[in-house]
């Protein structure tokens, strides 16, 4: 007696189905893509037409003749430029160097060392920190930080002048390059915590048990478990605070008062100034050519915060997998 021979199927259950396409009945997925599709065109167009604008106004400067600038009082653009890229880049390498180590401690004690009661407050102010306008920093900074830092500079200048960055002459108002730096460091500080902290609690939490398993203190654990993990995210999270730290303007503008000059100086009164200062500063009693050459400098400062920002974001799609960004 034979048996019967089951014939195994090849077609799928019906609704599982693969589909190549949206499903017809779901309307709302067309009109969800259409918006997403849209939106993204209109970044990308926004950001070309600032660029365009900035390009189209700035090229009489990019192209006068250095006589005629020199003439006028305005200089070469290049050569009057330049002290205001070194300020830009200067002032916002002194804020992440505050920044970033406070930013770092302040990510692991809420995400490994405080208590939960006390860590999602805790997380909640540093957040709201980056909603407090520009103009309350540079008030402060101004009225505030800059009279209260001059002992500290007098005993800078004082103890550690051997040191390039402390030499020179005090200045006595204390509205210095360094003062716009730890303003700068407060305005980034909430960024960086909050990228840190996301980063650093992604951490795989088997990886945490197992070196505490082999005996690793809760230090221990951290270089070895959690820091090579984050590392990308925090390298991401600090170049996202160089981009708003090199395009801030308000807060600079009312703290620092530069000049076009190239000093590596922190406590004088001889201050390089930002590319984002001297716009604002000199943008309402500009006219003609100077207009044209400010708009260039914002050209500049556009390209800049444009390629610091394609960095973190290439730093940050590397390890997509690790930082929960894609």
């Amino acid at each position: 007696m034979t048996k019967p021979v089951l014939e195994t199927s090849t077609t799928e259950p019906e609704g599982m189905l693969a589909s190549d396409g949206p499903d017809p009945k779901r309307h709302g997925d067309p009109v969800f893509r259409g918006f997403a599709t849209g939106a993204g065109i209109l970044i990308l167009a926004i950001l070309a037409a600032v660029a365009a604008f900035l390009l189209f106004q700035g090229a009489p400067a990019l192209i006068a003749d250095p006589a005629a600038l020199t003439e006028q009082g305005y200089g070469p653009f290049w050569a009057w430029v330049l002290p205001f890229i070194f300020g830009t880049l200067w002032a916002a390498i002194l804020a992440l160097v505050i920044a970033v180590p406070i930013a770092i401690g302040i990510a692991l004690f809420i995400s490994h060392y405080a208590p939960r009661r006390l860590a999602q407050p805790l997380g909640y102010v540093i957040d709201l920190l980056a909603a407090v306008p520009s103009v309350v920093f540079g008030l402060w900074g101004g009225l505030v930080l800059a009279p209260a830092v001059v002992p500290l500079y007098t005993w800078l200048n004082q103890n550690l002048s051997w040191i390039p960055l402390f030499s020179g002459q005090v200045s006595g108002t204390g509205r210095t390059i360094l003062t716009a730096a730890i303003v700068l460091a407060t305005m980034v500080l909430p960024i960086i915590t909050s990228l840190c902290r996301e980063v650093f609690l992604q951490a795989p939490r088997l990886h945490e048990e197992a070196a505490l398993a082999l005996g690793a203190t809760q230090w221990e654990m951290i270089k070895l478990a959690v820091f090579p993990y984050a590392r990308p995210g925090i390298i991401a999270a600090i170049m996202l605070g160089l981009g708003r730290a090199l395009g801030e303007t308000m807060a600079v503008s009312m703290v620092l008062s530069g000049s076009a000059n190239i000093t590596i100086q922190v406590l004088t009164s001889n201050n390089p100034n930002t590319i984002a200062a001297v716009i604002a500063q000199g943008f309402p009693e500009a006219f003609g050519l100077k207009t044209n050459e400010l708009i260039a400098a914002g050209l500049v400062l556009f390209v800049i915060t444009l390629a610091v920002n394609m960095v973190a974001r290439w730093i940050v799609s590397r390890r997509a997998a690790y930082s929960g960004a894609n």
